[in-house]
């Protein structure tokens, strides 16, 4: 049998295997991820502010959004895993008030964006003058000091912190749910007016056909746009409300993956919201190839 101390060495040298290997995992997976988020974010960004078409109240949000996540990749990100290499108190603060508040403007960003396609749909005749660009603006604004707000609620008590989180990320979850049904049901009620026509017409014309398949994209990307925001917040959501049952920090280590989870978010958003985007699209495509034309012509 082991003694007392044979016992405690053990467990530390297992707590530094467990450690080591947190670590490790988090690096690699980080890595990659930030050259996707900073490379697909800065090219959105490129192909809107090049792009005058695009500067409408919606683009406004999605440029906001790239913002947001672009700051991920080149500022929390580094810092998160700074942090997990040498785990001191003034990189923890820096790595919690930077996540918080740039993690959390995207994610009110999100949630503004599924607001807004609901508005759009469901008041599409009064929309424009519904949501203006300086409305849209106004919106930004507010996301980024209530962000701004929580960062700074780690000075005030972590238990005022966490619950904040909790009831931000559930607040998010819940309007965004409720903005995606309405626009399922939305789509869905008019893919059923469009079917009723066809049926007392006996024929479909092509602008029909074009709005019924619109419709379906439509309803397609706002399933997959809500499914991404469910899996990479759920995990964080349910972490945090976990700590504040439990007080262990094993579980606290573990937790790290779960911001991983969420920077993954940040790399996967220019390809769900802006990448099928056709204007957008092409408006990406052609500043990468202005971008590597001018490397061609440099070399």
């Amino acid at each position: 049998m082991m003694n007392a101390s044979e016992t405690g060495d053990l467990g530390d040298e297992r707590n530094g295997a467990y450690l080591k290997s947190i670590v490790t995992i988090n690096c690699v997976l980080n890595a990659p991820l930030m050259i996707v988020t900073v490379t697909g974010n800065s090219l959105v960004l490129a192909a809107i502010l090049r792009t005058p078409s695009l500067r409408s109240p919606p683009t406004v949000f999605l440029c906001n959004l790239a913002v947001s996540d672009l700051l991920v990749g080149l500022l929390v990100q580094p810092v998160f895993i700074a942090w997990l290499f040498k785990p001191i108190g003034a990189l923890w603060q820096a790595y919690n008030m930077l996540s918080l508040c740039v993690c959390g403007v995207s994610l009110f960003t999100m949630t503004a964006i599924g607001v807004d396609r609901f508005l759009a749909l469901q008041y599409h005749m009064r929309y424009p003058n519904l949501m203006t660009k300086k409305r849209a603006l106004y919106a930004i604004s507010t996301i980024w000091f209530i962000c701004l707000l929580f960062s700074c609620l780690r000075f005030v008590g972590q238990k005022l912190q966490h619950y904040s989180i909790v009831v931000g990320v559930a607040l998010s979850i819940f309007v965004s749910t409720f903005s995606y049904i309405a626009i399922y049901q939305i789509v869905r009620r008019h893919q059923l007016q469009i079917q009723a026509q066809q049926q007392s017409v006996q024929s479909l014309n092509a602008e029909q056909s074009l709005n019924m398949e619109q419709s379906k994209k439509s309803a397609i990307n706002t399933f997959i746009y809500y499914i991404c925001l469910i899996l990479c917040y759920s995990p964080q959501f349910t972490s945090v409300l976990r700590i504040l049952a439990v007080s262990d920090k094993r579980w606290a280590i573990a937790w790290t993956f779960t911001d991983t989870v969420v920077f993954m978010n940040s790399s996967i958003n220019p390809f769900l919201y802006c990448w099928r985007t056709c204007e957008l699209r092409a408006a990406v495509l052609k500043t990468i190839r202005t971008v590597l034309l001018g490397q061609t012509e440099g070399s």
